[in-house]
């Protein structure tokens, strides 16, 4: 690993010196009309896409951080793509002979070795014909990336190491490396495509209940060979919308939003790049999602913090978002609470005002974080890649039906969501681990006990429990459900669970 480590960086080096040095002798020269911010942009990009697949991907995840990058360099990297020079089969031949054995032609009575449908630089994909007929595609994961990425991501953890030290106050609001450790892990099974497969197994089992989306069904899955069943139809991004019903589209976009939503907030795993190439529709069948490579999962606190953002958006709440988003994340010591209050205050409104049904929740979250960075507060690590999902998603939305009013699907999936969040609070396991929590926070169960014998001989009934609020002196004091409350409901629960048990 070390050697191939260092071949990359004598690689990632001659990129950046060469991006260095130019823009050094364009600097010497006089002005030739163009933008020098956006020269500067376009060479950045240009250098990601020669570096390959890992520099791509971290690059299209800056374009959703202005808190890190400029405004000029943002609209440059949202047009980043991982397109490469197409490769001769034969050089995929070895790859093949290694993850199915010597008699893997045996497997396709035909491969379309002349034209791949398409190549990137992680794999390169081809049309199949299966034994007895049936069409699919073959995902060819190209010789020796795997190490390259490894590589890397080992380089970058090093360099996420120096920017930590060398820049504590940068850190403390944007922690590099714990986003970059959530990248690591959505790209994970992008380098072992039976990762890739089980997420599509997972994501089908989710799509059931959405009768105009699929998940291709997947046939073969080894570490550097995938085949899968073929998605029908073709990317949104060149649909001709005539072909379609108003009816057909409208439900093939609310549907695939109404599924991401459920991923975000419920299953808390969802596709991490639902752009407009991953996305297939047909005419009179349904909208496939494809490309399961790169998946992100979220706690369950995360996941139910940006619900109430986006619940505050849509209701035009400022303070209540800018309340959800500390919680999401985190306060540091030059925390400006009230000015972060006031910064959203600002911004809701106008959001709101333009219009809901226009509303853009992958730009208002990038907006948002731009605001927390310049007020002191570390936004979530998992911001990053919610946010890309987001972007992608609204994009293949509206390709799909440009007219859907994107925030009253939300607000239309939020009853559902939340009845599958109170079910999830109010099982026993989760009142045992309520119970758990509230009792190693407030002291031993005899202390408990007592305090609550004294309540109720006076009286009164009340629960105190020692809880710390990050940013407490700058934001105020936090208000929730009492501890004690919902320690005597988790216990009643789990009783009750028991008594049921007894009783079968």
């Amino acid at each position: 690993m070390a050697r191939m480590v260092g071949a990359r960086v004598r690689v990632v080096a001659k990129v950046l010196g060469q991006l260095v040095a130019d823009e050094t002798r364009r600097s010497g020269r006089h002005a030739d009309g163009t933008d020098p911010e956006q020269r500067r942009a376009r060479a950045v990009r240009s250098a990601l896409e020669s570096l390959g697949p890992f520099y791509v991907k971290i690059g299209q995840i800056l374009s959703t951080r202005p808190d890190m990058v400029p405004p000029s360099m943002i609209a440059e990297l949202q047009n980043l793509h991982d397109e490469v020079a197409v490769q001769p089969f034969c050089v995929f031949e070895p790859v093949l002979e290694r993850d199915l054995g010597p008699d893997w032609k045996l497997r396709f009575d035909d491969i379309d070795t002349e034209r791949p449908l398409g190549a990137a630089s992680l794999a390169q994909v081809h049309r199949v014909t299966l034994a007895g007929g049936r069409q699919g595609v073959i995902k060819l994961q190209r010789p020796g990336i795997r190490e390259d990425v490894l590589a890397d991501m080992a380089m970058l953890r090093r360099a996420a190491r120096l920017v930590t030290r060398g820049a504590p106050r940068f850190s403390s609001v944007v922690d590099v490396e714990s986003m970059l450790s959530i990248v690591f892990d959505s790209m994970e099974p992008e380098l072992d495509f039976t990762g890739e497969a089980n997420n599509m197994d997972v994501a089908r089992e989710s799509i059931r209940r959405f009768r105009s989306l699929a998940v291709p069904k997947v046939i073969v899955a080894k570490p550097r060979v995938l085949v899968q069943a073929m998605a029908p139809g073709t990317s949104v991004r060149r649909i001709d919308q005539a072909d379609f019903s108003e009816r057909e589209r409208t439900e093939m976009g609310r549907e695939l939003l109404a599924f991401m939503y459920r991923g975000y907030f419920i299953d808390r795993f969802f596709h991490a790049d639902p752009h407009p190439g991953n996305v297939f529709a047909v005419p009179g069948g349904p909208a496939t999602l494809i490309d399961w490579g790169m998946v992100g999962r979220i706690d369950q606190r995360t996941s139910m913090s940006l619900l109430l953002v986006l619940m505050c958006v849509a209701q035009n709440d400022g303070h209540g978002l800018a309340t959800a988003w500390t919680e999401m994340g985190r306060t540091t010591p030059w925390s400006d609470i009230p000015g972060f209050r006031s910064d959203m205050a600002a911004l809701v409104p106008k959001i709101a005002s333009a219009s809901l049904d226009d509303l853009d929740f992958g730009v208002t979250l990038t907006s948002v974080l731009q605001k927390a960075s310049r007020r002191g507060i570390a936004s979530s690590p998992a911001v990053s890649i919610l946010g890309k999902s987001f972007a992608n998603l609204e994009g293949s939305v509206r390709y799909l039906a440009p007219e859907l009013a994107l925030a009253k699907v939300f607000q239309k999936e939020v009853p559902g969501i939340m009845v599958q969040l109170v079910a999830e609070a109010a099982s026993w396991q989760q009142g045992a681990r309520t119970a758990l929590e509230a009792l190693l926070g407030g002291g031993s169960a005899g202390q408990q006990l007592r305090a609550l014998g004294d309540d109720v001989s006076n009286r009164r009934l009340s629960f105190q429990t020692s809880r710390t609020h990050r940013g407490a002196a700058q934001g105020g004091e936090r208000r929730g459900v009492p501890r004690g409350l919902l320690a005597l409901g988790a216990l009643a629960l789990l009783l009750d669970h028991r008594r049921r048990g007894r009783g079968r």
